[in-house]
């Protein structure tokens, strides 16, 4: 349809255009009374049309804001899109105010389908492009620039100082689109093409219900494209025709999906994030008296952290936010004042108890809420249905949980843990695995509204958590081929208690180990099965069915050991060093006698060798003597020999490096041992001890500052101490002559002249 300039006169009355500021409590507030003297026939809001069909469940007795709306690609769900709204969103609140009078409501936005396609940029993290706020193709930041008009240099306290902080309900809408228009018309024209497109698709959108016959009509969009919706502001339909024609539309799914408010902030990098969503949040749900319940607030959170906060500071606090305000020539006291009364008053000065404040208060800890209802994919319906059977809500706030495998429940949570890890939804962390012999299990949680993305590309696997796990283990074993990400695999298998995926990895590793001759891969493969072996019984899995491949690795690893350590660079002996103490650990947990039997006895003929470098040798002689299958008289014995004088010096350096890195208590207590490092040490030629610094500064470093403090203390206590005036051994002193300069000295020190015998 084309406006030309006598249609227009006789319908402009009928399209109300209000801008608002996404997330702005202020903006809402407003809105809500505008729309009450407008009494629309129709709603039209800033927002992906893709989701109309979710806006009726806005009003939902189960809809908890903070929430988003989620557009997604169903093939690529990583292709996603986010439209989150806080209670007091305008567009929130305009919603609701249709919803509530069975009124239509739509969004006009450029579908996201015309988005989000294989030649498109979709910015998944930018739901909406608030471009008032957070400009994106322009060059200036409208916000700034009014704000810096008025005296201000922070565009957002400047919209929270005119509109954000109100209590009435004056109409702003007029005032706001008339600025924008001037900082509109002071910028170069706006040429990205999707800005372009945006804008006409949602004038098409009101030419649309206008045919129907709806008016007035409310449109409620981001304050800087108020004064492209106006309608005396419009071109011909036509042009706008132009400008949407050959878009092409990409199949796209919809739901509402909980959100938080620290998502909602600037800070977590949302393009069209507040500073502040928690005082915003405060802002909009308190009727009256705002600076007083919000430094009670502050006072309940500092008393509920034990730090003080009685009833007169918070009298105190007030009184100096108020007085701040009037300083500063503001009629209420904004978020700044509170922060700095707070600071002064409640917090004594002090900066962590603000951090706390800022993060619990200001931005808030909120996680929202969506009924049943909704749709989702099947996978995240099953979750939905585990998390409530097992009493694990998901929380935005980083909490540890500690599971104790023994019980039902909480075994069921470790498998539930486990099989999202594996699928890449990652609610949890394992913080602290059990020990050999326990059963406990440490879990850091933290639900992230992201998280939803996650579900979506995981239910290409499956449609339940198990099933999903399940189909992904399997494919990783299909296309795997390295022996130490495999018995990885399998480890996370066996924790997530899938039974099918498990046979298919097991028999993947069992085909590898098989026909593997590094041995380095073998021993780095080998700790996935000891954690497997160690679990089997707490976690009522069928560990046994890894024992025979563990069991044959040992052997080979064994076997290997020898000539795999032959003729090793330092580099490479670095390698090796670790990878034996991974591989003695995990043999360690194995039970198998046989094994640990041979393993100990290939150890003890690498400790004796003298053509393997010295920092294996050296660490193969530690673990043996840690283990008691060497007495502290025979590795005093392979010190001496590694030390001697007819050994090479470097070499020596090595040995003592492997025998001592990261832990130097077996050197501090043994007598025999210290005696052995202290005479080679002492013994060092001038000439070789500078060469051999960087290796014994790395092995001493790496002990515990008390411990270094100790073992100095014990040196200096081993050296020959001697009497005032007795002659050192070997040393032949002329008392007399001696006594000859004790005048001059005495004179030096202001002693006196006299002569001391």
């Amino acid at each position: 349809m084309s406006t030309t300039a006598s249609t227009r006169s006789a319908t402009d009355s009928e399209v109300h255009v209000l801008g608002v500021r996404h997330h702005g409590p202020g903006s809402a507030r407003s809105l809500k009374h505008a729309l009450e003297a407008i009494a629309p026939s129709i709603v039209l809001v800033e927002g992906p049309p893709d989701a109309d069909a979710l806006i009726p469940l806005l009003t939902h007795a189960e809809m908890t804001p903070p929430v988003a709306l989620l557009v997604y690609r169903p093939d690529k769900p990583g292709r996603s899109v986010y439209y989150p709204f806080a209670e007091f969103s305008p567009e929130w609140q305009a919603l609701k105010y249709a919803l509530d009078r069975g009124l239509p409501a739509r969004f006009i936005d450029l579908p996201i389908a015309c988005q989000i396609g294989d030649d498109t940029n979709a910015n998944e993290k930018e739901d909406k492009d608030e471009n008032e706020e957070e400009p994106i193709h322009r060059p200036v930041d409208p916000l700034g620039l009014l704000a810096e008009a008025a005296g201000f240099d922070d565009g957002e306290r400047w919209w929270e100082f005119v509109v954000e902080g109100r209590r009435d309900g004056a109409d702003l809408f007029a005032a706001i689109r008339d600025a924008m228009r001037e900082v509109r018309s002071s910028l170069p024209a706006e040429t990205d093409p999707r800005e372009l497109r945006r804008e006409a698709h949602m004038r098409q959108a009101i030419r649309a219900a206008r045919r129907e016959g709806h008016g007035p009509i409310a449109v409620v969009c981001g304050a800087w494209h108020a004064p492209a919706l106006q309608v005396e502001s419009w071109p011909a339909a036509r042009e706008d025709a132009r400008l949407l024609q050959g878009l092409q539309k990409t199949k796209v799914a919809a739901t509402w999906v909980p959100w938080t408010y620290e998502r909602l902030s600037r800070e977590s990098g949302y393009g069209a994030g507040i500073s502040s969503p928690g005082w915003y949040d405060h802002l909009w749900t308190s009727p009256d008296l705002v600076v007083e319940r919000w430094l009670a607030k502050v006072a309940r959170l500092l008393r509920d952290e034990r730090l003080d906060a009685s009833s007169a500071s918070v009298i105190e606090a007030v009184r100096l936010a108020d007085a701040l305000a009037t300083l500063r020539d503001r009629p209420l006291p904004d978020l700044a004042d509170l922060d700095e009364a707070a600071r002064t008053v409640l917090c004594f000065g002090e900066t962590p108890p603000m951090r706390l404040i800022r993060r619990k208060l200001v931005v808030g800890e909120r996680l929202g809420a969506v009924p049943e209802e909704t749709p989702a994919v099947p996978l995240q319906q099953d979750l939905n249905r585990l998390q409530k059977r097992l009493r694990l809500a998901p929380d935005p706030v980083q909490t540890t949980r500690t599971l104790d495998l023994r019980e039902p429940l909480d075994l069921d949570r470790s498998r539930l843990l486990h099989r999202l890890a594996l699928v890449g939804v990652g609610w949890g962390a394992v913080t602290q695995a059990s020990g050999k012999g326990t059963f406990k299990e440490s879990w850091r949680l933290q639900w992230a509204p992201e998280l939803a993305v996650a579900l979506i590309e995981a239910s290409l696997w499956g449609t339940t958590v198990e099933e999903a796990a399940t189909a992904f283990a399997t494919d990783r074993a299909e296309h795997e081929d390295d022996l130490p990400a495999l018995t990885a695999l399998l480890d996370r298998a066996m924790l997530a208690d899938l039974p099918a995926a498990i046979q298919k990895v097991m028999a993947k590793v069992e085909s590898r180990a098989a026909v593997g001759a590094d041995v380095t891969q073998l021993m780095e493969a080998l700790p996935p099965l000891a954690n497997l072996m160690r679990y089997g019984n707490v976690r009522k899995t069928d560990a046994a069915m890894v024992g025979r491949a563990a069991s044959g690795m040992v052997a080979r690893i064994c076997v290997g050991l020898a000539p795999a350590c032959a003729s090793l660079d330092d580099a490479a002996a670095s390698d090796m060093f670790d990878a034996i103490v991974r591989a003695d650990a995990a043999i360690g947990l194995m039970d198998d006698p046989d094994g640990l039997t041979f393993w100990r006895a290939t150890l003890a003929a690498l400790s004796g060798s003298d053509s393997v470098h010295g920092l294996v040798v050296g660490r193969c002689a530690r673990i043996l003597l840690d283990s008691r299958e060497l007495e502290p008289d025979e590795a005093a014995r392979l010190m001496n020999l590694a030390v001697s004088p007819a050994a090479d010096p470097p070499r020596a350096a090595a040995w003592i490096d492997g025998f001592l890195r990261a832990s130097g208590e077996v050197l501090y207590h043994d007598d025999a041992l210290f005696g052995i490092f202290d005479g080679w040490l002492t013994g060092l030629a001038d000439d070789t001890f500078p060469a051999l610094l960087p290796m014994l500064r790395k092995t001493f470093g790496g002990f515990a500052p008390p411990l270094r403090r100790n073992l100095g203390e014990r040196a200096a206590r081993s050296r020959p101490t001697t009497a005032a005036g007795a002659a050192s051994p070997g040393v032949d002193l002329d008392h007399e002559r001696a006594k000859s300069v004790l005048p001059l000295i005495s004179m030096m020190l202001g002693l006196g002249g006299g002569t001391r015998s």
